[in-house]
């Protein structure tokens, strides 16, 4: 399974991206989903994660109400919508797929996800 992150850049404090992440394979409906971002010198942190279904979904407290999380099954696809960002969210972005997505409901923790991207740099100047 292959995970490829884009949709990076950089931007004004303010701005907008939009992440896209596209899974290889046929599974892709059976996976829960997330992003994870590291900036330099810290730990990767959970910023947001979807249910197979999508019907759940979580957030992290730094980013809720100006992040989006939303998949489509049918083009293997999870995106994420990033709004009024600011010089903190800084960072690597990564996505990641957890194949327990029928046993579990959505993970905060790195290590319960499967396969990753290979991370997409988000820049936001001030």
């Amino acid at each position: 399974v292959q995970l490829q992150a884009s949709g990076g850049g950089l931007v004004q404090a303010g701005g907008s991206l939009r992440l896209s992440c596209s899974v290889s394979g046929s599974a892709f409906s059976t996976y829960n989903m997330g992003w994870f971002r590291q900036a330099p010198g810290k730990e990767r942190e959970f910023v947001t994660g979807l249910s197979r279904t999508g019907g759940s979904t979580y957030y992290a407290d730094s980013v809720k109400g100006r992040f989006t999380i939303s998949r489509d099954n049918a083009k293997n696809t999870v995106y994420l919508q990033m709004n009024s960002l600011n010089p903190e969210d800084t960072a690597v972005y990564y996505c990641a797929a957890d194949r327990a997505g029928y046993l579990r409901s959505v993970s905060r923790y790195p290590n319960e996800y499967d396969y990753w991207g290979q991370g997409t740099q988000v820049t936001v100047s001030s």
